[in-house]
Order: C-alpha cells, then structure tokens, then sequence
C-alpha cells in the first residue's frame, strides 16, 4: 500500500495545527510548527480566506494526515461509511478508529501511528491471538490486541511505554500496559474522538 514519505512536520505546517504526526516530539518546544508557523512553501506566510470547497478540501487532507492514509483508501472508507446505517460522518471516523494500526497507538504500543504500523508490519501484534500485520485490519467488539510473547521483552516497547505512559486511552479501549494488551470493549463513539475535527465537511465534499 503506498503511503506518505516526505517530512511530517511538513504537514502540520501545511494544516497549520499540530497532528501529532511524530508522537511526542510534537508536544516539544522544538516541534517544528512552534519554530515556523506558516504554511510550507514561498506562499505559505499569506494565508488566504478559504472557500466553502477549500474548507471542506482542508478537512478531508487534515483527516487523511492524521490517520495516515492516501485519497483512494480514504475514499474507500467514506463509501463504506455512507452504506453503513446511521450517521455517514461517525461512521467514518469509527472505521478509522477500529484500524489496528491506530489501536495500537491509542494503546501506547506506538509513539505515532507511523510507528504502530511499522509494528503491526513487523509481526509484533496478535488480534485474539493470531498474528496480523495488517495495519488496516478493522477490529471487532471484544477483540483483545497483544504484543507477541515472543515482542514483549524487546527494549523497544519499553522504551515506548516510558514514553507514553501518560497518555489517556479512549474510553472505548481497555488498557493493561503491564502485559502489553488491551481489548476492544466498545465500538467508538463521536465523543470519545477527541481530535478537532468537522467530518460533516468531507461528508458534504465526497456527495457533490
């Protein structure tokens, strides 16, 4: 699956808030859109009013940032979302919250979701105890995610977990750090995802 490799810090700078693209480093003083605020490129200190198309362009590349997905997969998501009963726009964002790759990094197995999904590729995961290294694999209520047996002494998870401890997991997770698991025990709701984000803009984009 292609994926984006160009600087990260590029992007928050492009979206003009941070992303939280390269995990704790962005809640640093030396994150880069502390340093340069302004949009990348020769433009990028005249900011210009945007159009009601160019919020809604704005939203979905913000979205699509932050979960580290390309347009074609994006736009996969999105008409799964609007088949689905209930409300198109949650229904987005639940989808892009079940993927295990951002499971993994809610759980704090992954300083960014770059690094979870570089985890989950790594075979370092099991999903109900089968091995998945399949960053886009959706979870399931009452699915539990591991780090392999074989993984949890690696000093790279603990290194990691003395980096995320502090952070927050989302009510629709349950977290034990200690054995390196969590489980799913609810589908996410729209509270629970805490990013700012107007789904009801890409909405409104993808039906023109």
């Amino acid at each position: 699956m292609a994926r984006y490799t160009g600087p990260a810090c590029r992007l928050c700078r492009r979206e003009g808030e941070k992303l939280f693209l390269k995990g704790e480093r962005c809640s640093k003083q030396n994150c880069a859109i502390n340093k340069r605020p302004t949009a990348p490129g020769q433009h990028g200190t005249s900011r210009k009013k945007l159009s009601e198309f160019g919020q809604q362009t704005r939203e979905k590349q913000k979205t699509k940032r932050i979960y580290g997905l390309l347009e074609k997969q994006f736009r996969q998501y999105f008409e799964v979302a609007r088949r689905t009963p209930g409300v198109t726009g949650e229904n987005l964002l639940r989808l892009l919250e079940l993927r295990l790759d951002n499971a993994v990094y809610r759980l704090g197995f992954g300083r960014s979701r770059t690094e979870a999904r570089q985890v989950v590729r790594h075979n370092l995961i099991t999903v109900n105890g089968k091995k998945v290294n399949i960053p886009s694999y959706q979870l399931k209520v009452g699915d539990v995610i591991q780090v392999r047996d074989k993984s949890k002494s690696i000093q790279r998870f603990k290194d990691v977990l003395d980096v995320t401890a502090s952070r927050s997991i989302p009510e629709w997770l349950s977290g034990d750090p200690e054995n390196l698991r969590g489980t799913v025990t609810m589908k996410p709701l729209r509270e629970h995802i805490t990013y700012d984000l107007r789904e009801t803009l890409i909405v409104e984009l993808y039906s023109k």
